[in-house]
């Protein structure tokens, strides 16, 4: 059971922090123009979500031996971005000050697959 705790830790924990920060009223960010220029918000996102799939496709790994692991690590890409697509709806309709933006969703599936890929190329030995 230990084993196991330490081993999901890393990617729970990951997804309390993504989680809480996408929670964040909008009151929160600072409005510095050149942040736009930089587009710095959508880096951020493939950030959260590229480890956030990395994490838990280590979980994965770590935990089990089957040779089903591009499947397992596809299916925790698509999960990841399904959670950054339902996370945008409940910035829009439950924290003040923020929207819904496509272009987050976009960041989100980016990072998910580069999550994806990343763990594919470290994790599975051809």
């Amino acid at each position: 059971m230990r084993k196991i705790q330490t081993i999901i830790l890393p990617a729970l924990l990951w997804l309390i922090v993504t989680t809480v920060l996408l929670c964040l009223p909008g009151s929160a960010f600072p409005k510095e123009n050149w942040f736009d220029k930089i587009w710095l918000d959508k880096w951020i996102h493939i950030g959260l979500f590229a480890t956030m799939v990395f994490l838990w496709c280590r979980a994965a790994h770590l935990s089990d031996n089957s040779n089903k692991k591009v499947l397992i690590f596809s299916q925790i890409a698509v999960y990841v971005f399904l959670y950054g697509i339902v996370m945008e709806f409940v910035q829009h309709y439950f924290i003040p000050n923020r929207s819904f933006d496509l272009g987050d969703i976009i960041a989100d599936g980016a990072g998910s697959g580069l999550g994806g890929f990343l763990s594919v190329r470290l994790y599975i030995k051809k």
